[in-house]
C-alpha cells in the first residue's frame, strides 16, 4: 500500500519536474567571448558597453564578454597564440590583409549564416569593396566587414597655423615652408606617430599613390617592378619629409596612440598631424578637453590632403574594412556567436558609424544621419564622404605579408637615413620577385 502511494506521488510530481526541467533549459544563459581591439575600451561610456547592453536585452539568452587587448601586433600575436592553443574567443576581430589571411584556419566559413540571416541576396548588404576584403579567392566568406576607413588623411587646428601667420598646405612645396615657420617659431611642423608601421605604410601607400597609383598596385601584385621612377619617387619623398623638417624631430620614436594623437585631440598643443578617417570620432569624444577643444566656441579643424609630388594634383586616400568579425570554428556557441555578429554589424554599425564615428560605413543600407555633429565636423565629414566616392586609389592594405613586411623594415629604415631610395627599391623588387602569389 506505500509503494502504491509512492508511485501515485511520483507520478503526481513528475509533470512538474519536466516543467521545471524546461523552464531551467529555457533559461539557461550561453556566453559568447568577443575578443577585438576595435572597438576599444575607452571607459565605460565606451560605445561597445552600450551595444553589448543593447544586445542582451534584446536576446536575454546570450552574454556577450568583452575581450579588448591593446592593438597592433600586441593584440595579433595575443590573439594568435590563444587561436593555436585552442583557447581562442568564439567571436574575433582582425585587420584586412595579411593578418586575416593568416588566421584562416581559425576563421568559419560563413556563407550559410549570412544566407540564412539575410537571404540569398545578402552580399547586396554590403559594399562590394568589403565583399571583397572578407572573402578568399573562391568567393567564400570568412569574416564580415565591422565599418570602412580612409588612410592617407591630414589634420590641422585652423586657429594655431593662423597664429603663426600660416593657412592650411595643399602641396608638399607649402607644407615644406609651413612646416618651416613652425619650427622657427618653436612649435611643432607636421606631426606623425612614426613608430607604428601601419601609419607609416599608409602615408607611403598615400605619397606613392600620388606619384602614380597604378605603378603602385601593379607592382603589390607583382606585375611591375617597384624600381620605377614613381616609385622611387615616393621613396624619396618619404625620407625627405624626415630629414627636411616636415616630420618632427624623432618621430621614428614616437607613437601615434596616445602621444600624438593626445597632443592634437585632447591638448591642442600641435597645429597639424596625421591620421586617417577614424580620427572624425575626435568631434564625438565625451571627455571635457577634447569636447572643447573640438566642439567649443570658435573651434576650427580641417581634415585635408595635399599634393605630394607637386604635379597639381592632390593625392588619392586610399581604404580598407577596419575591422573583420570571424567567428571561430571550434566555438560551441555558433549560432549564438553569429547573432551577436549579425547584431554588431548592423545595430552595433548604425550606432558606432552614427553617433561616435568610429568608422564610415560598410553597409549599402546604412544611412549616414550623425546625430549632434558641429558645423565644422560636418564640412569634414562631407570632405571624406566625397573623397570616399571619387578620390579612392585602391586598398591601403599590401595582402601579402612577405612583402608587407620588406616595405616595413625599409620605410623605417629610410626614416633612419640608413638607406636609399633606390636601396629600398631594389630590396622590396627582391621580395616581390621571388614571391609566390
Amino acid at each position: 500500500m506505500k509503494r502504491g502511494v509512492f508511485v501515485l506521488l511520483a507520478m503526481a510530481m513528475c509533470p512538474l519536474i519536466v516543467s521545471g526541467c524546461s523552464r531551467q533549459a529555457q533559461n539557461e544563459i550561453t556566453t559568447v567571448t568577443f575578443q577585438t581591439w576595435n572597438p576599444a575600451d575607452t571607459g565605460p561610456d565606451s560605445p561597445i558597453y552600450k551595444i553589448i547592453d543593447s544586445f542582451e536585452k534584446e536576446n536575454p539568452d546570450i552574454k556577450v564578454e568583452y575581450v579588448f587587448v591593446g592593438s597592433g601586433d600586441e593584440y595579433q600575436d595575443h590573439l594568435r597564440v590563444e587561436l593555436m592553443g585552442g583557447k581562442g574567443p568564439d567571436v574575433f576581430g582582425v585587420p584586412s590583409g595579411n593578418t586575416f589571411d593568416s588566421t584562416r584556419a581559425f576563421e568559419e566559413e560563413l556563407s550559410s549564416y549570412c544566407e540564412k540571416a539575410w537571404g540569398s541576396d545578402w552580399q547586396d548588404k554590403f559594399f562590394s569593396s568589403c565583399i571583397e576584403a572578407v572573402s578568399d579567392d573562391h568567393g567564400d566568406i570568412y569574416g564580415l566587414p565591422l565599418g570602412q576607413t580612409y588612410a592617407g588623411y591630414l589634420w590641422a587646428d585652423v586657429n594655431m597655423l593662423k597664429e603663426y601667420g600660416c593657412e592650411v598646405p595643399t602641396s608638399y612645396k607649402e607644407m615644406q615652408e609651413t612646416c618651416g615657420i613652425l619650427r622657427e617659431n618653436g612649435q611643432y611642423p607636421l606631426a606623425i606617430g612614426a613608430k607604428d608601421s601601419w601609419l607609416n605604410q599608409d602615408v607611403w601607400m598615400s605619397i606613392a599613390a600620388d606619384c602614380d597609383a597604378d605603378a603602385l598596385y601593379a607592382a603589390i601584385e607583382g606585375k611591375a617592378s617597384f624600381e620605377t621612377e614613381p616609385i622611387i619617387e615616393s621613396l624619396r619623398i618619404w625620407q625627405d619629409s624626415f630629414s627636411n623638417g616636415v616630420f618632427q624631430d624623432k618621430a621614428i620614436k614616437t607613437p601615434l596612440y596616445d602621444t600624438i594623437n593626445n597632443m592634437f585631440q585632447r591638448e591642442g598643443s600641435i597645429p597639424m598631424f596625421i591620421n586617417g578617417s577614424w580620427a572624425m570620432n575626435m568631434y564625438t569624444q565625451s571627455d571635457e578637453k577634447t569636447y572643447e577643444n573640438f566642439n567649443g566656441e570658435g573651434a576650427d579643424h580641417d581634415i585635408f590632403l595635399i599634393d605630394w609630388n607637386d604635379n597639381g594634383k592632390v593625392s588619392p586616400v586610399t581604404s580598407s574594412v577596419d575591422v573583420i568579425l570571424c567567428m571561430n570554428p571550434e566555438s560551441k556557441n555558433k549560432e549564438a556567436a553569429f547573432r551577436w555578429m549579425d547584431y554588431l554589424v548592423n545595430e552595433g554599425q548604425d550606432l558606432l558609424v552614427n553617433q561616435y564615428l568610429e568608422y564610415m560605413p560598410s553597409r549599402t543600407d546604412l544611412e549616414l544621419n550623425v546625430q549632434g555633429l558641429s558645423e565644422d565636423g560636418i564640412q569634414n565629414l562631407e570632405y571624406i564622404i566625397e573623397n570616399g566616392k571619387s578620390n579612392v586609389a585602391g586598398s591601403r592594405i599590401i595582402p601579402y605579408e612577405d612583402l608587407y613586411i620588406v616595405v616595413r623594415d625599409a620605410l623605417e629604415d629610410l626614416a633612419k637615413g640608413t638607406i636609399t631610395p633606390e636601396d629600398a627599391a631594389a630590396r622590396i623588387q627582391e621580395v616581390s620577385r621571388t614571391m609566390i602569389r
